[in-house]
């Protein structure tokens, strides 16, 4: 009988598929583990995305889950389509229509536009959020027939751009709801009658922890003049952690039967690709294992990853030599 494969841990980047909730991935991975008859371990995401968007998913596996909280804090990069004209309670397409309008925006006037939603903005969540009101889920209270107000928050919107306006179709720019252009130029020329009205768009956002791209979806229609609401939504960054390792979840089946799951799985310290590594000898190592300080380290100010040859041992805050451990790794 073959030996039982050893336990995991690292990050397994799923590309989430339409429909399916992040938790929802977990637990698809919880079982592959199982199937490939891999030891037991913690699994967590590194960031929810929702139902009716799709994308980059890390998924932590181990001693790789006690760095979930840092993928939750870090910066994502997202592709979104606001189609104008319609408005819905959950500001995506599971909504109900609550709002209309005629009025559609020009391309200049969109360009025009974005940079009043680069940097530093405040934002109100949608209804239908996982934010805690009295207790309760918004989005739980919403789909009772609740009025919801919650409080703006402060976000950071990194960079805004038009990702490719769709194409020109009688005298609007606009196709499919729900389907990403696949036009060439992110600058076609107007018609000879004048510049088109735009039906829907689709832009690339990086975003701050806790921005809402439905909210900004929008806050971007309104202040246009018009309403409108999300009708494509895929993350293809989060963290340091892209498309090109994102995996679907046949591949990870596949892996599991073939107990290959190894080799898709991304080292722990993929996570921390912007926290220099601190080299440790064999007694510094058993001290920081054993939560001790160390004293009289040569290494700049802020976190470092300790590692004792290539084996992360924790996550430390070193301050003027000194190194205390902030997260420690059972490897």
């Amino acid at each position: 009988m073959a030996d039982a494969p050893d336990a995991l841990h690292g990050w397994i980047v799923i590309d989430k598929p339409l429909g399916m909730g992040s938790t929802n991935v977990v637990s698809w991975v919880k079982r592959a583990l199982r199937e490939g008859g891999y030891a037991k371990v913690k699994v967590g995401h590194g960031g929810t995305l929702d139902p009716l968007a799709t994308g980059v998913l890390p998924v932590a596996l181990g001693e790789a889950t006690k760095l979930a909280g840092r993928m939750l804090d870090a910066s994502k990069v997202y592709d979104f389509t606001i189609t104008f004209g319609t408005q819905t309670d959950s500001l995506d397409l599971e909504g109900t229509v609550i709002a209309q309008s005629d009025v559609r925006p020009t391309l200049a006037e969109i360009e025009a536009k974005l940079p009043e939603f680069t940097g530093p903005i405040t934002q109100v969540p949608p209804a239908f959020s996982a934010l805690k009101v009295d207790g309760k889920r918004a989005y739980d209270l919403a789909r009772a027939g609740e009025d919801v107000v919650l409080a703006g928050r402060d976000v950071v919107i990194h960079g805004l751009q038009i990702h490719e306006p769709l194409p020109f179709r009688g005298g609007v720019w606009g196709g499919e709801v729900g389907t990403p252009s696949q036009a060439g130029s992110p600058h076609p020329n107007p018609s000879p009658e004048g510049e088109g009205l735009v039906e829907s768009i689709t832009l690339t956002a990086q975003v701050s922890k806790g921005t809402y791209i439905r909210s900004l979806a929008r806050d971007i229609a309104l202040e246009l003049g018009t309403v409108g609401h999300v009708t494509m939504l895929r993350r293809i960054k989060a963290g340091p952690f892209g498309p090109d390792g994102a995996i679907s979840l046949d591949k990870l089946d596949e892996n599991a039967k073939a107990r290959t799951l190894g080799d898709l799985v991304l080292p722990l310290r993929t996570a921390l690709d912007d926290i220099p590594a601190l080299a440790l000898e064999a007694g510094q190592a058993a001290a920081l294992r054993q939560g001790r300080v160390l004293s009289g380290v040569a290494a700049p100010n802020g976190l470092h990853l300790a590692t004792l040859a290539e084996v992360p041992v924790a996550l430390v805050d070193v301050q003027q030599g000194t190194v205390t451990v902030e997260r420690g790794f059972n490897l």
